[in-house]
């Protein structure tokens, strides 16, 4: 037997993706959706995780950190033009990266990818500071970054 349980959530955020060709190079935005599902084998207390806590953690941690913001790869140029205006900025792939863009590491480029395997890593580090069942775990995330775009990353338990 198996139990599962999904939230979802918005956010507004431009990225690009200079080292490709085509329109993505261009600095641009999107409404992204981000479904994170949490399995287990056996529930506790008749959940797998208690949906408030575990939204609320997962959507406090992107409406700090992306929503509204830009993601760019640390090798971007244009990083220090927005860093150097305020601009609300997230790093992927930095050499020092601030404390919430550890989750990023290894990821060098905002691609639609690269941020389902972000929001799967900050949805797993919210997940073990919550009480939950017994074996839960991050099971998928699923981001789309347009109507018809979308990636998904999916972890073994």
């Amino acid at each position: 037997m198996s139990h599962a349980v999904t939230v979802r959530h918005n956010f507004e955020t431009a990225h690009r993706l200079p080292h490709l060709t085509g329109k993505c190079e261009n600095l641009h935005g999107h409404s992204w959706v981000v479904e994170v599902t949490v399995s287990a084998s056996e529930l506790a207390a008749g959940t797998v995780v208690e949906f408030g806590a575990f939204k609320r953690a997962l959507r406090d941690w992107i409406d700090t950190f992306l929503d509204h913001g830009t993601m760019l790869g640390a090798a971007d140029t244009l990083v220090p033009v927005l860093a150097g205006e305020g601009s609300k900025l997230f790093r992927f792939g930095a050499k020092n990266p601030a404390e919430q863009e550890q989750h990023a590491a290894g990821l060098g480029w905002p691609s639609v990818e690269a941020v389902a395997e972000l929001l799967g890593r900050v949805a797993t580090e919210a997940l073990h500071t919550l009480p939950r069942a017994a074996g839960a775990y991050v099971s998928h995330v699923g981001v789309s970054e347009t109507a018809v775009n979308a990636a998904s990353w999916t972890a073994a338990p």
